[in-house]
């Protein structure tokens, strides 16, 4: 549970929902909110500070990271999850390296053709 609710807050910074220096709902708040343990939201904010998405200030509460390229390290951090994933399946297709970059190159050249389409 806490791994969905470290997805739901990356994600809405990440589409720029969340800006930097908002405040997020206090540990027991969300906690309420979601109908989860404190303890489980508190997991969720430790490991989201831990990757720099959220900071916390004692007596305070928590914040989205004041970082500027905090949306830019999100992104490259999902395209890294992305490209893991695929070698990933390609090892169990048991392709080889070239005919995963053959694959990777096609679905670029796809790509430019439909971004100077539309």
């Amino acid at each position: 549970m806490y791994l969905q609710i470290v997805e739901q807050i990356t994600s809405k910074v990440l589409l720029g929902d969340w800006p930097a220096d908002m405040a997020l709902p206090s540990i027991r708040e969300l906690a309420a909110a979601t109908q989860v343990s404190v303890i489980t939201v508190k997991r969720a904010y430790a490991e989201l500070e831990q990757a720099g998405v959220i900071v916390t200030q004692a007596g305070r509460g928590s914040f989205v990271s004041p970082h500027p390229d905090l949306q830019q390290q999100l992104k490259q951090q999902e395209l890294a999850q992305l490209l893991q994933a695929a070698v990933a399946l390609a090892r169990q297709l048991q392709l080889t390296d070239a005919e995963l970059a053959a694959q990777l190159e096609q679905q670029l050249q796809q790509s430019s053709a439909q971004s100077s389409a539309g």
